[in-house]
């Protein structure tokens, strides 16, 4: 497991632009919560920035906490900015253009394991 920004097994809070850089050309991620059951990262974009299509096994919802991007999901194209929030189901291809400089909070849910 990576290492996050709370413990696992502590309470803990942070003011998230405290965390937020203000990348000028790239994408910086940071990892605030990582166990088996939930992980949350934020990230911020340049921007012109991209995250080619992809897929993941997890539920996945973004919050977009400023700026705003193009999120292509499943092949269309959807706007999104500061104060929305989107739900993405399991392995739905997916890909992120910020069409101006944008922070965003991802929560991944990933399957549960049968026991």
């Amino acid at each position: 497991m990576s290492s996050s920004v709370f413990s696992p097994t502590a309470e803990d809070s942070l003011h998230l632009s405290d965390h937020t850089p203000a990348p000028s050309h790239a994408i910086v991620s940071r990892t605030l919560l990582a166990t088996p059951e939930l992980r949350v990262v934020l990230f911020s974009f340049a921007a012109g920035q991209t995250l080619t299509e992809h897929t993941s096994t997890s539920r996945a919802v973004i919050q977009v906490l400023s700026g705003a991007g193009e999120f292509t999901l499943g092949g269309k194209p959807r706007k999104l900015a500061a104060g929305d929030l989107l739900h993405m189901p399991p392995k739905l291809p997916h890909a992120v253009l910020a069409t101006e400089p944008m922070t965003m909070l991802l929560t991944l849910a990933p399957p549960r394991i049968a026991s």
